[in-house]
């Protein structure tokens, strides 16, 4: 909690969940406090109004939208990456153990072998991303594209906001047009901090520092 009070502002700490892993927050806070100060600005203005959740879709909604309207003005852009990767094959030198020659006897390009990932927002060396209802599985592709821009030097850290447990609650008391319980649509195979959780502590993120937010229920208006 120590490291939470200490790298976050207090007036956040009721509205989300957060989740360091690799020293995610010490990066941001030391390293990027103007992109962390902006990612801070974001949630501060994060309000959730009851029709934002009886929405259909999941991030085609109105919620991710109020991201873009506070971040892209400050110049986050959302980023695609390819690659190919060139292999160099250099032969050992004649009679010396360990010594090699100058040029490469044989190259083989390996094409697509980074392909297509691509991060919501990113600014300098810091990702964003946002997944709101989207199936669970969708945080695989994330964390596999937040490794692959760590490993080419492109990003330090990440971060990833998802829905709280206790949203649930919420979409338990709320009803849909048809008056049923908003809860069969946002379901345990959704995204939410809990699926994204054990990824993390598996490590599917590699050496990529990642921030986990949850969003609780003070962001919806009325609670």
């Amino acid at each position: 909690m120590k490291e939470v009070t200490q790298y976050i502002r207090e007036n956040l700490l009721e509205k989300f969940e957060f989740q360091s892993y690799g020293h995610a927050l010490e990066i941001l806070s030391e390293a990027f406090p103007t992109e962390w100060n902006e990612i801070q600005d974001s949630l501060e203005r994060l309000s959730i109004s009851i029709d934002d959740l009886r929405a259909a879709g999941g991030n085609e909604t109105a919620i991710p939208k109020k991201f873009d309207d506070v971040l892209y003005p400050l110049g986050w852009r959302e980023i695609r990456i390819t690659g190919d990767l060139l292999v160099k094959l250099y032969p050992r030198r004649a009679n010396q153990r360990g010594r090699f020659a100058e040029e490469p006897f044989h190259e083989k390009t390996i094409e697509g072998y980074i392909d297509g990932h691509n991060i919501d927002f990113i600014k300098d060396k810091v990702a964003f991303d946002l997944e709101w209802n989207s199936k669970d599985q969708t945080f695989d592709r994330d964390l596999l594209a937040m490794r692959t821009y760590f490993d080419c030097g492109l990003i330090e850290v990440g971060i990833i906001v998802t829905r709280s447990k206790e949203l649930n609650d919420v979409f338990k008391e709320i009803t849909d047009k048809n008056g049923k319980p908003l809860i069969p649509k946002y379901g345990a195979s959704t995204t939410w901090l809990g699926k994204l959780e054990y990824r993390l502590k598996s490590r599917r993120n590699g050496g990529c520092p990642i921030l986990a937010i949850g969003i609780k229920k003070p962001c919806v208006e009325g609670y």
